[in-house]
C-alpha cells in the first residue's frame, strides 16, 4: 500500500473516531512568565488581589510560585531557572473582565498603574510589536458601542511583561457550552444581573406594563446572553 494510501486511511479512521467518541479535556492551567527579580515579582502579584497557591524552592538553584487571578481556571508560574526567556518577553496576556471600569478601578486602589481605556479600530498597521494592537489603529476610549470584546485597557509587571484587561459582557456563538451557564466569580454574575436589570426595564417601557415572571426574563435574559444568542425583547 502506498504512503499517501495509509495517510489517506489513517485520517478516516481518525475522524470515525472523533465522530463517535468524546475528545479529551485539554485544560490550559499554568502560563509561565519570565522575571528578573522573584521577591518583586511575587509582590507585585500579590497586590493585584491574586491567590497566592504556592512557593517552592530546592535551594538556591531553583524556586517556583503561582498565583491565580480572581476566577480564573488558569495560573501563572514564575520563579529561578523555571524559563530560558528573557525577563518581560510575555506580552498579550489577556484577562477577561465583565465590567473594565470597574476592573481599572479596582487596580488603581491598589496602587497599581494601568491605562487608560482603548479600542480598535480599521485594519492600519499601528507600527508596534504589541500583538493586540498589531494590524489596528488604537483609539482612546472604550468601544463607543461598548460592543463585548471591544474595550481594553493595558498594565505591566515590574519587568515589563504585558497584561490587558478585555471586557467581555456577551460571548459569541459556541464558545459556551450548551450544559450551562457559568460564571468565574460573584462579580460576573452581578454584572450579568445589572445588565438584565436593564434590559427588563427597557422590556416594560415596550410592553407598559410589569411581569409577574420577571425572574424567567431575567435568566432567559442571562442564558441567552452567554449563549450568544438573540436576546429577549
Amino acid at each position: 500500500m502506498a504512503t499517501t494510501e495509509i495517510d489517506r486511511d489513517a485520517a478516516v479512521k481518525s475522524s470515525n473516531k472523533s465522530s463517535t467518541s468524546r475528545s479529551v479535556d485539554q485544560k490550559l492551567e499554568v502560563i509561565v512568565i519570565p522575571v528578573s527579580d522573584v521577591d518583586r515579582a511575587k509582590a507585585f502579584y500579590a497586590r493585584l488581589g491574586w491567590r497566592l497557591d504556592a512557593d517552592f524552592a530546592s535551594g538556591d538553584d531553583w524556586r517556583v510560585i503561582q498565583f491565580t487571578p480572581p476566577g480564573s481556571a488558569c495560573s501563572v508560574i514564575f520563579g529561578r531557572n523555571v524559563t530560558a526567556a528573557a525577563p518581560g518577553t510575555a506580552r498579550g496576556m489577556y484577562l477577561i473582565v465583565a465590567d473594565l471600569e470597574a476592573a481599572r478601578e479596582d487596580l488603581l486602589d491598589r496602587g497599581i498603574e494601568v491605562g487608560a481605556p482603548f479600542h480598535g479600530a480599521g485594519d492600519v498597521h499601528a507600527g508596534t510589536d504589541e500583538p493586540y494592537l498589531s494590524g489596528s489603529v488604537r483609539v482612546n476610549g472604550a468601544d463607543p458601542k461598548r460592543g463585548s470584546y471591544g474595550s481594553f485597557a493595558a498594565f505591566s509587571d515590574p519587568d515589563g511583561n504585558g497584561w490587558l484587561f478585555q471586557e467581555v459582557t456577551t460571548r459569541l456563538p459556541g464558545r459556551i457550552a450548551g450544559d450551562g451557564t457559568t460564571f468565574a466569580s460573584q462579580t460576573e454574575l452581578a454584572a450579568a444581573l445589572r445588565r438584565a436589570a436593564a434590559a427588563y426595564g427597557e422590556h416594560e417601557k415596550r410592553t407598559g406594563r410589569h411581569d409577574e415572571n420577571w425572574a424567567d426574563w431575567y435568566a432567559d435574559y442571562i442564558v441567552r446572553e452567554r449563549a450568544g444568542q438573540p436576546l429577549p425583547s
